[in-house]
């Protein structure tokens, strides 16, 4: 008996350690997925310049990226199940990395666009299908972790990346800011090819062509519409007709996957309670409050502060800091407190830095800006990492494809909501004072909307049962022990 006890520790131990190794090589492709998605935006003057065309001119390369990559999500559980999650999970690597090549060798804004165009098709596959590598991999006991691991991305490289993205630009060229990808992309191969083990789901039924379209389409204008809304370019009614479309289209894609009998999404995902409230309702209130912090915070101590980008650059490191400095106790607090308390009670601590960060002035002592940074880092990284986690407690086996697709697809929409949300606030303040650029009182207002959105979601997570997650964080057993 001692024998077959030992057998199942060593066991119990390997299968933990493969799952941390697994999801640690999923979390370095993420990061440089992420990465590029932030870092490019400090360049694009200079390459404006090299292209010889106008700087505004350069938004087209963020666009093109984002409607492949949004046009793509809903095909990758698909690919994921029919050709094997660890081969597209390679090819969304290459893809990714041979496209950043060609960004970083382009020699004109056409042969750039079609690069980025390539790049966001290699990018709707790396998140969905890496996602669903880890959950394969971990057991329920060890997702806390690996959900963890993969999430510290989404968190540090949309701080880091303005940072590292104007020091390598000024101090190298804007072309590095791509040819960085390729050193990383190539030790992100190679991990995969040797610790991702090969799992392929037996039957997948044909692909549901019909709800591609309609569900890619959707997401395309949606997406579309609220980057338009972001750059408040255009006028109302192509804002409009975009957000229209796309709610129709999403709609469509809906009714149609609850009537086939093999949709391209499972539906059935939004029935498990965890899933659809961290997910689509109080988690995506949630996810637009926090996702507009580090849209906010550099333009407030620029704009507002009048601090040069280094300065605010150094005030977001600390912010980074508050994103790391949680890991060590996030499966520790999930275990005593549970899900329900830490989504809430964290959650209004996060809410509660987000509002505090309106009343910030260039007066405030340097220590007292750092720490509520910090806190606001801290309890961002906990209500990710809950949230992300939660996610997936309850989802089955065969419907883990799904749930993964459809979270990518929500959390983007949530990401670019929350800055749309923060730039409407700001550019309506802004408005009715008759300025053209927002000052400190309306950063006050555009803290302020997006913290009671974050207040509000808190509210909602106090419909979950006190128990809820409990096999994943182990807070019934720690009750009861």
């Amino acid at each position: 008996m001692t024998a077959v006890q030992t057998s199942n520790k060593t066991d119990e131990a390997a299968g933990a350690r493969q799952a941390k190794i697994v999801a640690l090589v999923v979390a370095v492709s993420f990061f440089m997925q992420i990465l590029d998605g932030t870092i490019v935006t400090t360049s694009l003057p200079q390459m404006a310049t090299t292209f010889g065309v106008q700087p505004v001119a350069m938004s087209i390369g963020i666009t093109v990226y984002m409607l492949t990559m949004s046009a793509f999500i809903p095909l990758s559980g698909w690919l994921g199940d029919r050709f094997g999650a660890r081969r597209v999970f390679l090819l969304s690597i290459a893809i990714f990395t041979g496209a950043s090549l060609f960004c970083g060798l382009s020699g004109s804004l056409t042969e750039f666009v079609i690069a980025r165009a390539v790049q966001g098709v290699g990018s709707a596959l790396m998140t969905p299908v890496g996602r669903i590598i880890v959950l394969k991999n971990a057991r329920k006991s060890e997702l806390v972790q690996a959900i963890a691991l993969i999430t510290w991305p989404a968190l540090t490289a949309p701080v880091v990346g303005p940072v590292l993205g104007s020091f390598i630009t000024t101090y190298a060229s804007w072309h590095w800011n791509f040819l960085i990808n390729i050193p990383i992309g190539l030790v992100g191969i190679a991990l995969v090819l040797r610790f991702v083990p090969e799992q392929r789901e037996e039957r997948v039924g044909p692909l549901d062509i019909k709800g591609f379209f309609l569900s890619a389409a959707g997401l395309t204008f949606l997406l579309a519409g609220l980057e338009l809304s972001v750059k408040w370019q255009g006028g109302f009614l192509p804002l409009l007709v975009m957000l229209a479309a796309g709610l129709v289209l999403s709609v469509m894609a809906t009714r149609h996957f609850l009537r086939v009998d093999n949709p391209l999404l499972d539906l059935a995902a939004f029935k498990v309670q965890t899933f659809s409230m961290t997910t689509l309702s109080a988690g995506t209130a949630c996810r637009v409050s926090i996702n507009a912090t580090p849209f906010l915070l550099p333009l407030l101590f620029q704009l507002g502060f009048g601090l040069s980008s280094i300065a605010a650059g150094t005030y977001l490191l600390v912010y980074f800091l508050g994103n790391l400095g949680m890991k060590v106790v996030t499966t520790p607090l999930l275990r005593f407190f549970g899900f329900r308390n830490v989504l809430f009670f964290n959650g209004l601590i996060a809410a509660g830095s987000i509002v505090a960060c309106g009343f910030l002035t260039p007066q405030t002592p340097e220590v007292v800006i750092s720490a509520l940074l910090l806190i606001a880092g801290l309890s961002r990284s906990m209500e990710f990492t809950a949230l992300n986690t939660l996610s997936f407690a309850d989802i089955g086996p065969s419907q883990r494809s799904s749930a993964s697709t459809l979270s990518s697809m929500l959390q983007q929409i949530s990401m670019l909501l929350g800055v749309a949300v923060a730039a409407a606030v700001l550019n309506i303040s802004s408005g009715l004072r008759g300025a053209a650029d927002p000052m400190l009182g309306d950063f006050r207002w555009a803290f302020f909307v997006v913290g009671m959105i974050g207040f509000l979601s808190c509210l909602r997570f106090l419909q979950l049962a006190t128990d809820a997650g409990a096999e994943v964080s182990h807070h019934r057993r720690f009750q009861k022990s």
